[in-house]
């Protein structure tokens, strides 16, 4: 990040274009997680990263039911 000693980083603008259905996703998840539409954008971009950087180390992300204790495993495309 390019920073200056005591400033924020710098920051971009990025324009995105979303189908109804994806604006309609994304502000339920602003509105039920009480943040903007621009917070959640950036939560999901770092978890897409966490879980790229996990997975070219070799390792799985799971979810698991918690009565059945079925397991699907998550994979990025």
């Amino acid at each position: 990040m390019n920073t200056t000693q005591g400033q924020m980083p710098a920051k971009r603008t990025l324009t995105v274009v979303l189908s109804d259905a994806e604006m309609d996703v994304l502000e339920a998840l602003s509105s039920k997680r009480s943040l903007s539409k621009v917070a959640v954008l950036r939560q999901a971009l770092r978890l897409y990263q966490t879980v790229d950087v996990r997975q070219q180390r070799g390792e799985k992300l799971f979810f698991e039911n918690e009565r059945s204790k079925e397991k699907a495993e998550l994979m990025l495309l």
